[in-house]
């Protein structure tokens, strides 16, 4: 069976997708960066939903075509609704992606982060920090982000090279890229593709907002622009998606 590897066209062909079909985006997301990450998955053609009411998940989640699922704000409530939220996409074959924000910075964190990883997630993203303490995820994508965003899975590996330092100094950044992976996820049954086309997308977004911003506090709104407005040529020009060995 030959390999296929992600490519820029084929990042520019499911934002195509994910625009005319409008996937539906449940996220269970850090509370700093909602508005920020619901704005994100809107402008590139998804429709996101936020609630956290332990009540309303499972119409929420059954109703969306992907999850995210962000570890930035916790507490035992919102364990229960991850956990339950979770339980749903499984059980009715819906994508789900887990962000193990600041699981460094905490045992307990780190714990749940494993528990949710041991149940099967499509994609498991994080930073170095927290992804070296996460390991191996040998059953899903596994996203190692930075300056360069690193992803494999059983059978490949690939880099992409896009993005500009002030994406560091807005907060939200990394988990809005998360819910555009969610929603390419979500049109796109290949899970490495999916995320690697998104954080193409999101990246060269970036590259091209940078053109018109004076710093990070003009770069967030201009970041949502590009979003917006960046076309299958913008991507097939400047995405820079790298195989790698092993």
């Amino acid at each position: 069976m030959t390999t296929t590897f992600p490519t820029a066209a084929k990042a520019a062909e499911i934002l195509e997708r994910v625009r005319q079909t409008r996937p539906r985006v449940h996220c269970l997301m850090n509370t700093v960066v909602q508005k920020f990450t619901a704005d994100g998955i809107t402008v590139v053609g998804g429709i996101p939903s936020m609630t956290t009411s332990l009540e309303e998940i499972e119409s929420f989640v059954t109703k969306a075509d992907a999850l995210t699922v962000n570890l930035g704000t916790l507490d035992a409530e919102r364990r229960k609704v991850i956990r339950l939220a979770i339980e749903i996409a499984n059980a009715s074959g819906k994508p789900w992606i887990v962000d193990p924000v600041h699981c460094d910075y905490s045992p307990s964190r780190l714990e749940f982060a494993r528990e949710l990883i041991a149940v099967s997630p499509t994609i498991v993203r994080g930073n170095r920090a927290e992804m070296s303490l996460i390991g191996d995820v040998p059953d899903a994508v596994r996203i190692e982000t930075g300056p360069v965003d690193h992803l494999r899975d059983a059978t490949r590996s690939v880099r992409i090279v896009n993005g500009h330092p002030w994406m560091a100094k807005v907060t939200g950044t990394g988990c809005l890229s998360g819910g555009v992976i969610a929603a390419f996820m979500a049109v796109e049954k290949d899970a490495l593709t999916a995320a690697a086309s998104a954080l193409a997308v999101t990246g060269v977004s970036a590259e091209l907002a940078a053109k018109h911003a004076r710093g990070p506090g003009t770069f967030e709104p201009a970041f949502l622009d590009a979003l917006s407005e960046i076309s299958g040529e913008d991507i097939t020009n400047h995405a820079r998606i790298e195989h790698e060995q092993g």
